[in-house]
Parts: structure tokens; C-alpha cells; sequence
């Protein structure tokens, strides 16, 4: 694993990075500011111990104390998902905790930078961000499609959050060159939903398959990540119209809220839970394990050679 000053690996992560082994990169956003305590610290648990079930280490990512970790003790997940007032760092501010002393979660892009840091290749979220409904007059993109551009690691999603504008989130992506491949489906899916109604620009069926895309985008020197798209269960989907109805919903209020930024996806998915009654988050839950179980496949692919 390389030396960054900045980083400290676990004992485990950098044990199996040393050895060659399957490691699967996790962020903590979800356990800041994407579910409530404790639902939170037990999806992380969750999410770790599946990962290890299926042959791959796990590296859960944040900065603690000014520290960047990759890969958390149990104390450390237990106390970062009892946090208040973490701070949900991206590109622009994970080197300002860093020289600040904060504790921050990390995004997709901020979870990108320190897994290409310590070397891991894939990494499992929920859903990755975009670019959000009404961008032509907030330019509310996210920086995980500037991140997905330029830095190479395997990001394996439920797609993009359904509360965005998905066909503009799918163009950026196409313009910045990012690979977008549905997982053994031809649709792209929409986080809670298995179908976004937008074709997935490109298919693969196996954890092979993808290992073998990402070596001879190597070969070519062609940089940047990839994005995987892999459908949540279809017994936890919710169907889109329904969806979003309750999207609407949020986006009304939190306009009516003014809020703005960073507060708007946390926002947005804490009324979802709300107006669905807890259903959006056992549909969260399940797409986020299902994530986790792919990347550890496609992870181990990559180490197979």
C-alpha cells in the first residue's frame, strides 16, 4: 500500500492490501447522514460482515479526528454513527478536516480519492450523487461525476439517487467519458427502484466480466472509474411512480424550507423515510448489502488476475 502521511489503514485493510487480498471500499455517509441511529450503525456492521462473508475485507472510510482511516474499528463505527455534527466531506473540504482535526464522513468522491490513495479498487455504496432536478438554475451538480472521471475505481451502485434528474445525471456521465454498465440488466436503475427507464449504456452479467473491462481499460490507459449499476432486489423495490410521489413531496418542502446544498440530499431522503413510513430505508438497507456482496465478487475477480 503507498505511505500518505495523511492516511492510516487498518491493521486488516493493510494486511490484506500487502498480501494482494479482495478489499472493498465503504463510505460513511450513510451512517451520518443517510439513516437514523441505530439503524445506522447496525447496516454498517451489516454491510462490513457481508463483505467479509463473501472474501473480501472491508475498509469503511472516514476521517476521524483529523485523520483520514480506512477501514474502522467497531468503537470507531459505533462512535462516528452517535456523531451530530460530522461533517459530509467531498473533494472540496476532506483536506480541510484533515488539517483541521474534524471528523467528517465520506461521500463517493471523497471515498474514491482515499481508496486510490491506499490502493483498493472497488468500492460499494448506495447510490451515487448527480446531477440535481432543477440544475439549470441551482447548478447543483454533484462532484461525484467529476470524481468518477478521473479516478480509477470500480463504484458498484444502485445507480443514481432517485431524487435527481437522472437523464442529464446519465449525459454528464457520458460526457466525461465514465463507463455506466448495468448489472445483468439493460436498464439503468434508480436506487429504489430496479428501472429508471433510461437504457444502461452498457451490460455485463458476472463479477469476471467487469474484472476484465476494468484490466483492459488498464491496458489502454484509459483513466477514471466506472460506474455499476446494479438493481436493488426486486422483492425490496419500490415502484417508481410511487417513488415519486413522495419525491415530489420532499422537493416542495424542502424548497419551502429553503434548503439548499449539501442539506438537500440528507433532507430529502430523511422525508422520503417519512412520507413512506420507514419503507424507503428497508429498500436502502437491501440495495446497499446487495452493492456490498457484488463488489466483494468483483473484487475478488481483480485479485485473481
Amino acid at each position: 500500500m503507498p505511505n500518505h502521511s495523511a492516511l492510516v489503514a487498518s491493521r486488516a485493510v493493510a494486511d490484506a492490501l500487502a498480501d494482494g487480498r479482495p478489499v472493498v471500499a465503504l463510505e460513511s455517509t450513510i451512517i451520518t447522514h443517510g439513516m437514523p441511529y441505530p439503524q445506522n450503525l447496525q447496516t454498517a456492521l451489516r454491510v462490513e460482515a457481508i463483505v467479509s462473508a463473501a472474501g473480501a475485507v472491508p475498509a469503511t472510510i472516514a476521517v476521524v479526528d483529523g485523520i483520514l482511516r480506512v477501514g474502522l474499528e467497531p468503537a470507531d463505527l459505533e462512535r462516528l454513527a452517535g456523531t451530530r455534527d460530522a461533517m459530509k466531506l467531498s473533494r472540496a473540504d476532506l483536506a480541510f478536516a484533515v488539517s483541521a482535526g474534524r471528523t467528517g464522513s465520506t461521500t463517493v468522491a471523497a471515498t474514491m480519492i482515499a481508496a486510490d490513495l491506499a490502493g483498493i479498487k472497488v468500492f460499494a455504496t448506495g447510490g451515487i450523487g448527480g446531477v440535481h432536478r432543477g440544475a439549470a438554475e441551482s447548478f447543483d451538480v454533484s462532484a461525484d461525476l467529476e470524481e468518477l472521471a478521473r479516478t480509477p475505481v470500480i463504484v458498484v451502485s444502485a445507480g443514481a439517487k432517485a431524487i435527481l434528474d437522472l437523464q442529464k445525471t446519465l449525459e454528464a456521465l457520458e460526457t466525461k467519458g465514465v463507463p455506466v454498465v448495468g448489472y445483468g440488466s439493460a436498464d439503468f436503475p434508480a436506487f429504489w427502484s430496479r428501472s429508471s427507464g433510461h437504457a444502461a449504456p452498457l451490460r455485463l452479467d458476472n463479477a469476471a466480466a467487469i474484472a476484465a473491462f476494468q484490466r483492459a481499460r488498464e491496458r489502454l490507459g484509459i483513466v477514471g472509474g466506472m460506474l455499476i449499476g446494479n438493481p436493488v432486489p426486486a422483492e425490496f423495490e419500490i415502484p417508481a411512480a410511487v417513488i415519486e410521489a413522495w419525491i415530489n413531496a420532499a422537493l416542495s418542502d424542502a424548497a419551502a424550507a429553503g434548503i439548499l446544498g449539501k442539506a438537500v440530499t440528507p433532507f430529502l431522503l430523511q422525508r422520503i423515510f417519512e412520507l413512506s413510513a420507514g419503507r424507503s430505508l428497508d429498500t436502502n438497507v437491501a440495495l446497499v448489502e446487495s452493492n456490498a456482496r457484488l463488489a466483494a465478487a468483483i473484487a475478488r475477480a481483480l485479485a485473481a488476475g
